[in-house]
């Protein structure tokens, strides 16, 4: 490890910023000399010290260097740099984070920031910076070569990983019902209007959301882990009739190849309640292969299989099968676009209730000025049905299934190692049969903490 982030500090003096502001002159009289310097020349000798190592020299020309607005960038990373060299890894990431602030696509700073947060042990949020910079064309073949060894070495070294998510949620249908106050039932030859429950119509409501996700990955030999992962969500609203909870576990073996190309099988399980009580559990595997392709783009691959034991119904027993590939891509040397396509067969003991369903996604997310991140994403789905939904149709039922969702969050605001976020979800059923015509907002405000 300290091989590779030597050679990363060592790398950075080809990307300090060079002023080309001509050495000052020094003025002297009754015995004194004193030296006045421009902005330019103030970066220039400073610079200079640093890529001495003349730190303590360097300091308050550094503090000189603040009082000069334009040169904020060229100071806070000047500042940044001599604070991780000489030990103060924390003042070095805020000092970068601050160039990163204005300047997303500065490869030089997220480099350095990267190697303080690998040094601080702080490997997840390392190596987003290290893939965000690996995009730029520019990275000379030897930098390039060391952060990939970096990644490497962070994902040799992975043991846990904990998100935690506590917020609040205004929903505009949190039984995710219709508006309709009339269905029509179908009898034989006749179809006869039923005026529908309160109960079983659209409500609105504000809940209390929390998620965790976390997981443990032990080194076994070289290229072998053990992983085990958990992804737990939770919504409660008042009373307990529309309150969701879910939760899924994977635990498995993960082959990381010589080429950085990471297979896993896991086992997993899954439970979900819903209206307070126990709604489903399954039981099935996972296989997951990621590949790394040119600069900031990879490729992945999932299959899930799963046996599902309904406790509402047993209609809802069966198997669920799903596949996604998912394309993500570097833009921008701070954005990165998706695209997954997605495919899932629901083969359940009532064929009315069993599906075909296709779809594709589309997101683009990353850093932007001033400390915020953020993402935006769409898709859409078709879904057919096994066999007619009597008594509601004599036809197939068919959907069109629309989504999009954005985000907006600060993590460069922290209280208590939380960051706040605002997240609007909006999804939308459009059906053969009108009584599964459904919309949905969701709007969330929530704290996060990674750990």
């Amino acid at each position: 490890m300290h091989r590779a982030l030597s050679i990363l500090a060592a790398a950075a003096a080809l990307f300090l910023f060079t002023a080309s502001a001509p050495p000052p002159a020094a003025q002297c009289a009754e015995g004194r000399c004193t030296v006045r310097l421009t902005a330019p020349q103030l970066l220039s000798t400073a610079e200079k010290l640093v890529l001495d190592r003349r730190y303590e020299e360097a300091r308050p020309l550094l503090a000189a260097l603040g009082h000069a607005p334009d040169l904020k960038v060229e100071h806070d990373f000047l500042q940044g740099y001599v604070a991780v060299e000489t030990g103060d890894l924390s003042n070095g990431v805020k000092y970068f984070r601050s160039v990163l602030k204005s300047r997303p696509e500065l490869t030089r700073a997220r480099l350095e920031l990267a190697r303080a947060l690998m040094l601080q042990g702080k490997d997840k949020a390392a190596d987003y910076h290290y893939r965000l910079a690996e995009e730029d064309d520019e990275l000379p073949p030897e930098i390039a070569r060391t952060v990939y060894a970096a990644r490497s070495l962070i994902r040799s070294r992975e043991v846990w990983h904990l998100n935690l998510n506590l917020g609040i949620a205004p929903d505009t249908n949190i039984n995710n019902a219709t508006t309709d106050r009339t269905v029509d039932l179908i009898f034989g030859n006749t179809s006869l209007p039923f005026t529908l429950d309160e109960n079983a119509r659209r409500r609105s409501g504000l809940g209390q959301t929390a998620s965790v996700s976390g997981g443990i990955r032990l080194r076994m030999s070289d290229g072998l882990a053990m992983t085990a992962d958990v992804d737990s969500r939770m919504i409660n609203y008042q009373g307990e009739a529309a309150d969701d909870i879910s939760t899924l576990l994977a635990a498995g073996p993960e082959l990381t190849l010589k080429d950085g190309t990471s297979i896993g099988i896991a086992a997993t399980g899954s439970q979900r309640w819903y209206g307070g009580r126990v709604a489903q559990r399954g039981y099935g595997g996972r296989l997951t292969v990621q590949k790394n392709l040119d600069r900031g783009q990879r490729l992945g691959l999932q299959l899930d299989a799963q046996q599902i034991d309904s406790h509402l119904s047993p209609s809802y027993d069966g198997n669920q099968m799903s596949a996604y590939v998912t394309y993500e891509r570097v833009i921008q040397r701070s954005l990165v676009a998706t695209a997954t396509v997605y495919g899932r067969k629901e083969d359940l003991r009532a064929k009315s209730l069993s599906s075909t369903e296709i779809g594709v996604f589309l997101g683009l997310g990353g850093e932007l000025p001033w400390g915020l991140n953020a993402g935006t994403s769409a898709g859409i789905a078709r879904s057919r049905y096994d066999a007619p939904m009597l008594p509601f149709s004599t036809d197939r039922r068919k959907d069109w299934r629309l989504s999009g969702r954005a985000y907006l969050g600060a993590r460069s605001l922290r209280w208590l190692g939380f960051s706040p976020s605002l997240t609007y979800n909006y999804n939308q059923a459009d059906s053969n049969i009108g009584f599964y015509d459904t919309a949905r907002h969701r709007v969330e405000f929530a704290f996060a903490r990674y750990f």
